[in-house]
C-alpha cells in the first residue's frame, strides 16, 4: 500500500452557514494533520463567504467556489480534481450538516491502511442512526437492499456518503465518465471500485440527523437513483449472458 500521509476532507456546501463552522472545527480537532476543502455551490445564504473567512484564519482550510448548484456528484468530482492536482494521498467525503461525526474520521483512515475505499456504514453491526424519522430510515435501508440485489454487490451501505478514498483508487475509476449527480453518485463510485477489483471495506459509524437546515434529498434524486441502479443491474446481467 502506498503513502497515506496527506489527507483532505472534502465538504460540499449549499446553504450550510449555520453548520459549517462547527463541522470544520471538529474536523480540525479530530484530525489535526488533515486539510479541509469546502466546495460551495454559490450558496445564497453566504456559506461561501463564511468559508472564505474560515480559510483566512486557518491555512489548512481551503475553499472552491462553483457558480451553480449542479448536484452532490458534480461537487465531489470538482473536489477530487482539486485534490488530485495537489497531490493528496487520501480524499475524504463528508457532509456539511454534522450528520457525519468528524470524531470517527480516524477509524475510517485507520481502515484505509488495508483497503482502497472505506465506507462509513450505518447498516452494519455497530452502525446506527440517531434522531432520524422512521420513514427516512426505511427509505435508506430499502435503497441499500435494492442496490445490493440489483447490482449483486456485498455492501450494506452503498449510499453512505462518509467515505475515504486512496488517491490510486480515484485514478482507476474513470471519473471523466461519471455523470451521476445526486446520492446515486455514492453507489456509482462504490460499484466502479468493486468492478475494478479494488478492496472496499465498511466500518460502522453513528449517523446523526442534522441540527440546522433541511435535507437536500428530493423525489428527483430518489427516482434518478432507482433508474440508474436498475440500468446498471440490467447491463451487468446482459454482459454475463453474453459471456
Amino acid at each position: 500500500m502506498n503513502s497515506l500521509d496527506s489527507v483532505v476532507v472534502i465538504i460540499p456546501t449549499f446553504n450550510e452557514r449555520q453548520n459549517l463552522p462547527l463541522v470544520v472545527s471538529r474536523v480540525r480537532a479530530a484530525a489535526p494533520s488533515a486539510e479541509v476543502l469546502v466546495v460551495d455551490d454559490n450558496s445564497p445564504d453566504g456559506t461561501g463567504k463564511l468559508a472564505d473567512e474560515l480559510a483566512a484564519s486557518d491555512e489548512r482550510v481551503h475553499v472552491l467556489h462553483r457558480t451553480a448548484k449542479n448536484g452532490l456528484g458534480a461537487a465531489y468530482l470538482a473536489g477530487f480534481a482539486w485534490a488530485l492536482d495537489r497531490g493528496f494521498d487520501v480524499m475524504v467525503e463528508m457532509d456539511a450538516d454534522g450528520s457525519h461525526q468528524p470524531e470517527q474520521l480516524p477509524s475510517l483512515l485507520s481502515a484505509l491502511t488495508g483497503a482502497d475505499l472505506v465506507i462509513g456504514a450505518r447498516w452494519v453491526p455497530g452502525g446506527r442512526v440517531e434522531n432520524w424519522p422512521r420513514h427516512r430510515e426505511a427509505l435508506s435501508r430499502g435503497a441499500n437492499v435494492y442496490a445490493r440485489l440489483m447490482l449483486g454487490i456485498p455492501l450494506h451501505d452503498a449510499t453512505g456518503g462518509y467515505r475515504a478514498f486512496r488517491r490510486e483508487t480515484l485514478e482507476k475509476l474513470d471519473l471523466q465518465g461519471v455523470d451521476s449527480r445526486g446520492y446515486c453518485f455514492q453507489i456509482d463510485l462504490a460499484l466502479r471500485s468493486l468492478r475494478a477489483g479494488l478492496r472496499v471495506v465498511e466500518v460502522p459509524i453513528t449517523f446523526v440527523e442534522r441540527m440546522h437546515g433541511s435535507s437536500k434529498m428530493s423525489q428527483d434524486v430518489i427516482v434518478e437513483s432507482m433508474i440508474r441502479v436498475a440500468r446498471w443491474g440490467i447491463r451487468d446481467r446482459l454482459r454475463a449472458l453474453r459471456r
